[in-house]
């Protein structure tokens, strides 16, 4: 199966109701397991990059390391850039291979917003790359307010015109849900959520889906969201799964023999969150 279009991928999750994980890595490992846990459940997924990682490895490694393993899988994979700040990062993810690239103006003023997305959106469409925008404060969850204020959250109308105005082919949307980790236990407003995707005619995606209970991912994915992102939840996994080896001491000082007695639970909580989003059983 070849590397597919991440907005392909999306339309394809919205239409046969099955939630996407977009899983977030930072190295050749994190890269390698997320593929094979696609592999092995046979349901597609998105490797993406933060480019805040760039200091401890280039845009375009991650980008050449993803795109071979998605190249060589036989079920879909889509390679993304997430969250990048500003016009030049979400270019330069462009220059460096990314297929797919969010550009985050959400902390600018509404018209800055429209107007920084839509810049993206046609330079990146010269090469025929997807844009994911976001629209609505998805702020921290280690501040309360960031999760409860409902006037943080995506407004249906303005969403309506947002999308019409930039021509993004995806939106990160604002329902209750934020990054890191959670100080309570977050509560997602499904009407608000039924109402963007009775309004949007694109696919839409939650950020800041680690710990958010399972019940409501699944919900999310009734509703007709279609891609969801996955970041501290995994590489807390990942971080057990190497310190489980280091403690039994299997690998005995050798970093190559860690890394491989480490795959197998990193592997198994990404299937895990697959199935999750997955109510439906979907498989190719």
């Amino acid at each position: 199966m070849p590397l597919v279009k991440v907005n392909d991928l999306l339309r394809h999750a919205t239409e046969d109701h099955y939630g996407v994980a977009a899983v977030n890595v930072c190295n050749y490992e994190t890269i390698k397991w997320v593929a094979e846990a696609a592999g092995r459940e046979r349901i597609p997924v998105i490797i993406q990059f933060y480019p805040g990682f760039e200091k401890y490895i280039a845009l375009k490694h991650v980008a050449s390391i993803a795109k071979d393993f998605a190249e060589k899988s036989e079920v879909p994979i889509g390679v993304h850039l997430d969250h990048s700040a500003g016009y030049g990062i979400a270019v330069g993810g462009v220059r460096d291979g990314f297929p797919s690239v969010m550009v985050d103006g959400s902390a600018l003023p509404y018209g800055e917003n429209v107007a920084l997305t839509a810049a993206v959106v046609q330079a990146a469409g010269v090469f025929n790359v997807d844009v994911e925008a976001e629209l609505g404060h998805v702020g921290s969850g280690a501040n309360v307010d960031d999760i409860v204020n409902a006037d943080h959250y995506t407004n249906v109308e303005q969403a309506v015109e947002f999308v019409e105005r930039t021509g993004c082919g995806s939106l990160a949307v604002a329902v209750g849900n934020a990054h890191g980790a959670y100080v309570q236990t977050p509560n997602l407003d499904f009407e608000r959520i039924a109402a963007l995707r009775k309004a949007l005619p694109i696919p839409l995606v939650l950020h800041g889906c680690s710990d958010i209970p399972h019940e409501q991912l699944q919900e999310s994915v009734r509703l007709g969201m279609s891609k969801f992102n996955i970041a501290t939840e995994y590489f807390r996994a990942c971080y057990a799964s190497v310190e489980k080896q280091v403690a039994a001491g299997e690998a005995k000082g050798n970093l190559f023999g860690l890394m491989n007695a480490a795959a197998e639970d990193a592997i198994e909580f990404v299937r895990g969150k697959m199935r999750l989003l997955n109510p439906n059983k979907f498989s190719f």
